[in-house]
Formats: C-alpha cells, sequence, structure tokens
C-alpha cells in the first residue's frame, strides 16, 4: 500500500507541464447557401482562411507534406451547420477508393475531420470521407478510444479532379455537444490517409510516442453568436419479417419510433420507445465444454451507440438487457419443459448522457423488459402449464464522471436491475479514477467495485478492486496491475463477469518503434508474467510467463510470434465445477504464429497456426491448430474472402459431469473446424449487397475410461466409472449453420431500408465419430430456420418539419 501511495503521490504533484504548439484557423460566417457537392464553387471557399502544411505522424514523424500531396482545408458556418471543404492534391490513378459499407474503412483513401467543441483535449467527434465517398464517424476519448458504432446524420460528397480530390462536409449543430455560451474556441484536427503506403498526416503536428492524440489538436476561433435549432430528431420506422421452422409460420408486422433530443446544448436523450431487434444477426455459436458462460458481441445499434459513459468500469455488458429469462421452471418428476425461451422483449430503452464545459459527464440509462413464461408438460396426461421465469424486469444505470487536466477523470457509476415480486434483484457500485501527470508520461487507473444481490435465500454482498500503475511514453513502457475479487462479488445480472475468487498480480514491459527502420515500419515487442491466487483461501492457483512480437514490413507485411509458459503446479478452481474442488496441470507450454499481407493488393492473405503441450508424467496433451484465408478484391465494388480454420485436441482432460459427490473427468480428442465467407457488392455509397456464410463443426470424443478427481487434485482411474455406462453419452458431435443476405440502400440522409434473407441450422447429437462429411450431411437433415425481413427507417429532423407541411399545403392548392 506504501508503494501505491508513492506512485500516487509522484504523478498527482508532478510539476513539469506538457507544452504542445497549436495552430490556429480563424472561421467567417456565410450566409450564402451552400451545395455540397464536393466541386468547391462557391465563394466562401475562394476567401475562406487555409489551413495547410500538413505532417506525417505515420509511419514516420514529422515529415511536412510535398507540392504534389498537399492538403488545403477550408471552413465556414451559419445559423444551422458548420461546412467543412478539402482539396487533396494527389496523383489520381493512385487514389484508393474502395466501396464500403458506412464506418468500413477498407482500402480508400480518406480525408477526418476532428471536432472537440469543449477543447478538453479528452471527448472528440470524428467524422470521415472515403475518396470512394462513403461515410465513417466515431466519438472518441481516451477511455474508449474510437466509438464507430455511434452514428450522426450529416452529409459529404467527394469529386475526384485530375490533380486529386476534392470534398464538402456539412456538420449539423445536431451531431455535436456544445455550450451555446463558450464557443470562443474549439479543438479541432484535420487527418489525411494514404492507403497505398499506410502514411496519415495531420494538420497540427501529432507525437504518437506521448499522451492522448486529442492533446495535440489546433484551434478554431472566430466562432460566434451561435444559434442552433432544436435538436431534436425521430426516426420513425415500420418492419415486416417472416419466420418458418420446421412447417410452422409466423409473421410479425411491427411500427415504433426511436428519438433523439438534445435536452440542452451539451446533454442529449435517445430513446427507443417501440423498439425492433429483427434485423440483428446470428450469434456465432460454438461448442462451449467450459466453465463458463459463452457470449456474444451487441449487435443491437441502440446499444452499440454512444455508450462510453455506461462502460465505466466495466459493469455494464449490454446484452443482459433482453437475454435470457434469470429464472428455471420448477417441474415434478412427471414433467417437463418443453418450451423455455431463449430471449425476453425489451419494451423499452432510454439514455440521457452529456458533459459539462468543465467536464462534469453524467449518464443515465433506463431499460424495461417484458413478463416471460416457460412451458411445462404433464408427460402423463399431457396437459400444459406456463411459469413466469422472467418478472417485469427494470434495468437502469446511473454515471457521474469528472475530467480534468485534459487526461484525467474520475467518477462514480451505479447499476441496478429490479424484478418484480421474488426475483433476484441486483445493485452494484463503483469509484473509479484513471489519471495521468502532466507531462503525460505516467497513469494510474483505479477501481473499487461493490455488488450487492437480493435473492430467495437471504443477501448476498461482495467487493473488488483494480490498480494499475503505467509509463505511457518512449519506446520502452512498463506497468504494474493487480486485481481482486471476493468469493460474493456478482456483477451478471448488468455487467459480465465470467469468475470471482481471484487475487491475480502483473507485469508487464512493451518496446514499440514509431518510425521505419531497416525493413520494418514498425516492431511491437512485449513480455509479462503473472502470478494468480484465490482471494479465500489465499493460495496459489497459478503463473504464466511469456511475450510475443509483432512487426509490420515497409511493403505492409505483417508478422507476429507469441509464446508463453506455465512452469509448474497450475491449481484450476473452475474446470470441477464443484466449490472447494481442483485440477491440477503442470509445466503448460503455448506458441503462435501469424501472418498477413500487404491487404492493399487485390490478393490479400492471413494465416496463422500454434500449437500447445504438457510437459508431465502421464500425460500426452496435444493441441494445435492453424488457419487460412484469402481476400480478393476483383475491382473497388467488389470483394469476397474465405476464412477456414482447424483446431485439434489429442487426449484434451477435463470435466465430464459428477455422479453423486464425485467429479468425473475424461480424456477426449476434439476438432474443430470453421469456414467463413464473406462477400459484398457496392453499387455505390449508398447501395450495398452483402452476403455471409458460417459452417461450425465440432466433436468430443472421450476415452471409455474415465477418471475421478481426488480431493489432491489429481485423477483416478480406478473407480470404474466409463462412458459407456453413464447415464447419458458424453460424447458430442455439434454443428451450426448461418446463411446471411442483405441489401441496404440509403435513400435519404440517415434514411435506410434493409432487405434480409437468413436461414440457420443446427444440430447436436453423440454421433463423435461420424466425419466432417457425414455430419455435415446430417446437419442439413434438420429442419431450417427461414427469415425474410423487410425494415424502413426514415429519419426526420424537427426543425424540416415546417417546410414539408408548408409544401404539403402548396400541393393540395394546387390539386
Amino acid at each position: 500500500m506504501k508503494n501505491y501511495i508513492l506512485t500516487i503521490s509522484l504523478l498527482l504533484f508532478t510539476t513539469l507541464s506538457f507544452a504542445q504548439i497549436k495552430k490556429s484557423l480563424q472561421i467567417e460566417k456565410t450566409t450564402a447557401s451552400i451545395k455540397i457537392d464536393g466541386k468547391l464553387t462557391e465563394d466562401i471557399w475562394q476567401n475562406a482562411q487555409e489551413a495547410k502544411d500538413f505532417i506525417q505522424f505515420r509511419p514516420t514523424m514529422g515529415v511536412p507534406d510535398s507540392v504534389h500531396n498537399k492538403t488545403i482545408v477550408k471552413m465556414t458556418y451559419d445559423d444551422t451547420a458548420i461546412y467543412v471543404s478539402a482539396y487533396l492534391y494527389d496523383d489520381p490513378s493512385k487514389i484508393a477508393k474502395q466501396f464500403s459499407s458506412r464506418d468500413n474503412f477498407a482500402q480508400s483513401d480518406f480525408f477526418g475531420f476532428v471536432v472537440n467543441p469543449n477543447n478538453d483535449a479528452q471527448n472528440d467527434t470524428e467524422f470521415f470521407v472515403f475518396a470512394s465517398g462513403t461515410q465513417a464517424d466515431a466519438i472518441a476519448n481516451p477511455s474508449i478510444g474510437e466509438d464507430f458504432g455511434w452514428n450522426a446524420v450529416w452529409s459529404s460528397a467527394v469529386q475526384v479532379n485530375e490533380d486529386g480530390w476534392s470534398l464538402e462536409m456539412k456538420i449539423p449543430y445536431r451531431c455535436l455537444r456544445f455550450d451555446n455560451k463558450n464557443v470562443e474556441t474549439w479543438g479541432i484536427q484535420f487527418h489525411r490517409r494514404f492507403r497505398r503506403n499506410n502514411s496519415q498526416y495531420t494538420w497540427n503536428e501529432l507525437d504518437p510516442t506521448k499522451g492522448n492524440i486529442g492533446l495535440y489538436h489546433g484551434e478554431l476561433k472566430g466562432l460566434k453568436n451561435l444559434k442552433p435549432p432544436v435538436r431534436l430528431a425521430f426516426y420513425p420506422f415500420v418492419s415486416g419479417v417472416s419466420r418458418s421452422f420446421d412447417g410452422n409460420t409466423q409473421t410479425d408486422f411491427n411500427a415504433g419510433l426511436d428519438v433523439k433530443y438534445g435536452i440542452t446544448e451539451n446533454f442529449t436523450l435517445d430513446a427507443t420507445l417501440i423498439p425492433d431487434f429483427s434485423q440483428a444477426g446470428f450469434d456465432d455459436v460454438s461448442l462451449n465444454l467450459g466453465p463458463f458462460e459463452q457470449t456474444f458481441s451487441e449487435q443491437r445499434q441502440f446499444f452499440t451507440e454512444g455508450v462510453d459513459l455506461f462502460s465505466k468500469a466495466n459493469l455494464f455488458f449490454s446484452r443482459r438487457v433482453g437475454s435470457a429469462p434469470s429464472a428455471f421452471p420448477s417441474t415434478s418428476t412427471i414433467e417437463e419443459v418443453i418450451d423455455y425461451p431463449e430471449t425476453v422483449k425489451v419494451l423499452n430503452a432510454l439514455k440521457v448522457s452529456g458533459r459539462t464545459k468543465n467536464g462534469l459527464g453524467i449518464g443515465l440509462f433506463n431499460s424495461i423488459t417484458d413478463k416471460t413464461y416457460a412451458t411445462i408438460e404433464n408427460t402423463i396426461t399431457g396437459t400444459r402449464r406456463e411459469e413466469l421465469v422472467e418478472p417485469l424486469t427494470n434495468y437502469n444505470i446511473i454515471v457521474v464522471d469528472q475530467q480534468f487536466n485534459k487526461n484525467s477523470s474520475a467518477g462514480i457509476i451505479n447499476t441496478n436491475t429490479t424484478r418484480n415480486g421474488g426475483f433476484r434483484d441486483a445493485n452494484v457500485t463503483a469509484l473509479f479514477a484513471d489519471i495521468v501527470n502532466k507531462t503525460n508520461t505516467y497513469n494510474i487507473q483505479g477501481q473499487v467495485k461493490m455488488s450487492h444481490l437480493n435473492l430467495e435465500t437471504g443477501t448476498q454482498s461482495g467487493y473488488s478492486t483494480f490498480f494499475r500503475a503505467q509509463t505511457i511514453s518512449g519506446n520502452w513502457r512498463y506497468n504494474f496491475d493487480h486485481s481482486y475479487a471476493d468469493a460474493k462479488y456478482d456483477i451478471n445480472d448488468l455487467g459480465l463477469q465470467f469468475r470471482n475468487n481471484f487475487n491475480d498480480f502483473g507485469i508487464n514491459a512493451t518496446y514499440r518503434t514509431f518510425k521505419p527502420k531497416g525493413k520494418w515500419n514498425n516492431i511491437y515487442v512485449n513480455t509479462y508474467v503473472d502470478y494468480t491466487r484465490l482471494a479465500n483461501p489465499g493460495t496459489f492457483t497459478g503463473l504464466e510467463l511469456g511475450g510475443n512480437i509483432d512487426g509490420t514490413t515497409t511493403t505492409l507485411n505483417n508478422y507476429g510470434f507469441s509464446l508463453s509458459l506455465s512452469p509448474g503446479k497450475q491449481y484450476d478452481y473452475f474446470e470441477p465445477r464443484k466449490e472447494g474442488s481442483f485440477f491440477i496441470t503442470k509445466n503448460l507450454a503455448n506458441s503462435n504464429i501469424w501472418f498477413n499481407s500487404n491487404d492493399n493488393k487485390k490478393l490479400a492473405i492471413s494465416a496463422n497456426g500454434g500449437i500447445e503441450g504438457f510437459v508431465e508424467k502421464d500425460r500426452n496433451y496435444l493441441n494445435y491448430w492453424f488457419g487460412f484465408g484469402p481476400r480478393m478484391r476483383f475491382n473497388d465494388k467488389f470483394v469476397l474472402s474465405y476464412f477456414f480454420d482447424r483446431e485439434y485436441y489429442k487426449a484434451n482432460r477435463g470435466y465430464v459431469t459428477q455422479v453423486g459427490e464425485d467429479v468425473i473427468f475424461g480424456d477426449r480428442d476434439r476438432i474443430e473446424i470453421e469456414q467463413t465467407l464473406n462477400a459484398s457488392y457496392n453499387f455505390n455509397p449508398y447501395h450495398t449487397l452483402s452476403l455471409t456464410l458460417r459452417h461450425y463443426w465440432g466433436i468430443v470424443e472421450y476415452d471409455d475410461s474415465l477418471f475421478s478427481l481426488k480431493e489432491n487434485g489429481r485423477l483416478d482411474r480406478t473407480t470404474g466409472y466409463t462412458a459407456s455406462t453413464l447415464p447419458s453419452d458424453p460424447n458430442i458431435n455439434f454443428s451450426t449453420w448461418n446463411f446471411d443476405l442483405s441489401y441496404s440502400w440509403q435513400f435519404a440522409p440517415g434514411s435506410f431500408m434493409t432487405a434480409l434473407y437468413r436461414n440457420q441450422l443446427f444440430n447436436r447429437d453423440t454421433q463423435a465419430m461420424e466425419n466432417f462429411n457425414s455430419s455435415f450431411n446430417t446437419l442439413f437433415d434438420q429442419p431450417i430456420n427461414h427469415t425474410i425481413s423487410l425494415k424502413v427507417q426514415y429519419f426526420l429532423d424537427y426543425n424540416q418539419l415546417p417546410g414539408l407541411f408548408k409544401s404539403k399545403k402548396k400541393k393540395n392548392k394546387f390539386m
């Protein structure tokens, strides 16, 4: 603890300052209309002040642009929006301009405009335009990096010319959060990237060796008397879904509304009043033999955008909202559950978030899910009944986060899950801090968390802590971290926690280059040591040390290698699935190698492979894997990629089942094969046709002779358990198939029509001896789940309504 206090003191009381020369751009207001066509013909662009003399920071720092690749940017504004124009000089034949879907950088040159109205170096809004005309946008801060799940509605256009390309951007004020009374100086930055050599330039010089990139922004001056319109936008939608499975067809028609409202200039309300998640994609399900749940990334747009405040202290896992019910029905010996819902219906959800000029961030999240029932059938009489497995439930988050010194923050967050009736309730609170010294060379992070559950059996409280101290500048960087959680800490009602009861220590050292040297553009080397214990009892569980090296050549090929070792005995308290039991392994070694070719080429290749094994008496475990995939870019519109991944486990030892008080383990051979095919055809930036196909196959075949786990963590084969005499066959043949074909049309800014066809197959049985072809044929003998969906969403700005009604009246007058 004394060392922690000393480190904090050094960081907080350092008197050195971080100095950065900032360029300044003066902006003038315009009263003339600007047509967003990329041609820069308006008078304002002839007279506006220029932002020029860009400087490279990747792969080499400090290289100025030249006459042949210079960039000239100009800005103006009116009462509705900020406007940006840029002329990007280049050889037209060398401009990369592959079409892609929104937020997909693909193989295209881009121009980026970064704006920070609070000029606090921590809260950026980013807008990118690609040479193809595609848009991307994100919010960014040091805590989360760039969040491209955030989407705004703005306009842009590009024009390819004989000496380069040009663009125009219109950023309505509804896309930004700022204080109308404090607009004298905004932080801004302009980026330009050349895809052919991955070089990147900025207007205000950027030093990637130290500090977050927001510290290197220039300044925008001249804004005054801003009177932005009401920030209120509606997203009405209609959708139709037809699902058919095993001869049964179900058709649903939905209509709903999403709303975005600027409560103040700095705070925004996002609400989905009648949610529709019918077009969320399939999860990449695979066979899970481990002791922890299988989780998947969020695919519902409302839960992916603008959640940076709610992600503080890692207490929010949005897939909990609308996931499987929290209870399982109780049944008698003559009853069985014939219908147990996989998800719960989300009735509504809203977010209120923002940050004041002084750096105070406030976030409120609330969502309500519907009652959900399971169906139970009497196996003798055939009568059925329903039992409530998830009541009406409210999910709530409150977070307050204060930023300071342009690089640090601290705050508090509370998550709460309240279920109606006698069901489980949960409440979790955390204090967190992320502090950087004034010279941007040292960083400390800390979290203290408390969880409290109301259960049918009583209350349960637990706590967890996290601490990290690290250097964050220069070629060499070091960090130390400590994580702790007691055996009662539980955040899984609204968060994600695979395990508790740990007391872990880690040391890490890295070396990275920031400028090319010889044949290498950059090299990254990392080495680490992790030492783990239980919190209660405080016993040793494991030691792992290792490292990796990753480098990209000047020809943009990427190579990497990693090696990890777990010397001596390792104690696994989770694989046995029985409190107090543990399983011992010894001397594990793991190595990986990978390669990615230059993806600017029409044909690009990715490959990887690895091997893992134990150096242990009477143990012949071996695991090896490899993956390979080409990606072919036929032209700027059509891209096709395929990846094959195979993993083989020989004598993999793990949990099988529990018989009475005996925990049964077995040696098993496992094979996993996954194949994915992705294709996309972009007619232009607004029309996209895409295909995703995935097939996964996993088998598990146990040796007939099984083990009993002894109290000392070792295995005993003499107790007579065999796979053939267990109540159920432990062998597994598991396979899935997903087919996803979609067409998306952006017919107006922020307005989309999306048509989908999907089908899905699933099979699980005990025929582990089947070969790949037989298993594949068995999978396609199963009933197919077909889904056809059409959704139309329209963006409507409140400020457009008077004009729409006016136009409608004029039209009616002449009818």
